[in-house]
């Protein structure tokens, strides 16, 4: 089965784009940016409390690299119901990290924050194709 994601495709001061699309974490939308560099999928440390009961976090013994940082620490948690179009990724295993600095660039020119990065872990897992033509993300999965 192949499901297909709307994503905004996000112009970023003339200095390049994003691209966004919305999934839903325990029942509640959340906006995510699509990257295909980043090894993981990871959500903020700080907006994620909205969408999970326990708020007490696990340390990562591994430090993260990238989003514009060096090294940062980061933290575990797990996600019990994620839903990305048609696909439902239960008890999910992810990592938190503080995503404030792109939160603030965000809100310094004129956009909406994001809860977290959607990463090759799953983009791999679901041979996604992104279609900027048609602003779709397909992920293809096995109706089960």
């Amino acid at each position: 089965m192949i499901t297909k994601i709307p994503f905004k495709i996000l112009s970023i001061n003339d200095e390049g784009f994003h691209l966004t699309m919305k999934i839903i974490i325990n029942g509640k939308s959340a906006t995510i940016i699509i990257d295909t560099g980043a090894s993981k999928t990871v959500f903020d440390k700080t907006r994620i409390t909205k969408f999970i009961t326990n708020k007490i976090f696990d340390e990562n013994e591994k430090l993260s690299t990238g989003l514009g940082t060096s090294t940062m620490k980061s933290h575990m948690t797990k996600i019990k119901k994620m839903k990305i179009g048609a696909i439902e990724i239960l008890n999910y295993e992810t990592v938190l990290l503080d995503l404030s600095h792109v939160n603030k660039s965000y809100k310094q020119v004129g956009l909406k924050p994001i809860e977290g990065v959607l990463g090759s872990d799953i983009l791999v897992k679901y041979n996604a194709i992104i279609d900027y033509e048609k602003k779709i993300l397909k992920l293809k999965f096995n109706k089960k």
